[in-house]
């Protein structure tokens, strides 16, 4: 129970990566609440296994401040603090360089960028009545070595990284750490539509493990970083990768 009564946030929770650490959480004891965009269906299906209450799911786009807000004030309301925010929501769009449109762009930088530099100032007030806050920021091996096919999905990523570091040197005055977990090649719906493409499976095959990660592996960095254990860890991207890039 290495997250017994905590109370934790987990964006895009509905499904894949976000999924896997709202049911880690739980089992580590965490009183859990998830964002999801739009699929109710999928929200239901996680609160079953889980086994959470459906009021624990918020539906809530992270790319719109009012609706974030709202999320937020539900959680703190019943709550009266958060101890762990996982800004987990993210999009990609593989298109080579030069077909990017600037829809395409913008698109990935309002979720992926945007979304945890919004529902992070949303949730200070939140966070700063937690004894000991964590926030962890959802990266990817992308943002460290410029994915194939994903240039403004790298570029959210390594974004993200320097956004979490700013993040702990602000709130460490309040105690508050705030780190990013890069994930790898990991099996999921996301992966699954990239695989098809030469440059992602020459990427795999550089993985040192010789396979993909699975998102319990990446939801067990996740408990790591929420809990105790990595109390004196802060400003850090933890590569959760087999190997892909250090």
């Amino acid at each position: 129970m290495e997250l017994k009564d905590k109370v934790a946030l987990v964006t895009g929770g509905s499904r894949g990566i976000g999924r896997a650490v709202v049911e880690a959480f739980v089992r580590e004891g965490a009183k859990v609440y998830f964002t999801y965009a739009s699929n109710d269906a999928a929200a239901v299906e996680t609160c079953q296994a889980a086994g959470l209450a459906s009021d624990r799911a918020i539906r809530a786009d992270v790319r719109d401040r009012a609706s974030v807000k709202k999320a937020l004030e539900a959680v703190g309301q019943a709550e009266g603090r958060i101890d762990v925010l996982v800004n987990n929501a993210g999009i990609n769009k593989p298109t080579d360089f030069d077909a990017i449109t600037d829809e395409d762009w913008d698109d990935i930088m309002a979720v992926n960028l945007k979304g945890p530099f919004v529902v992070t100032q949303e949730a200070l007030p939140f966070l700063r009545k937690s004894p000991a806050g964590s926030v962890i920021q959802m990266g990817s091996v992308s943002g460290q070595y410029g994915g194939p096919r994903t240039a403004h999905y790298a570029a959210s990523k390594a974004g993200l990284i320097s956004l979490s570091q700013v993040i702990a040197r602000f709130l460490a005055p309040d105690n508050i750490r705030s780190n990013t977990l890069a994930a790898g090649l990991v099996a999921s719906e996301m992966a699954a539509g990239a695989m098809s493409n030469p440059a992602v499976k020459a990427a795999a095959e550089s993985v040192l493990l010789k396979r993909m990660g699975t998102t319990a592996e990446i939801a067990e960095a996740a408990v790591f970083l929420a809990s105790d254990r990595s109390s004196y860890v802060t400003g850090q991207t933890l590569n959760v990768n087999g190997g892909l890039y250090f």
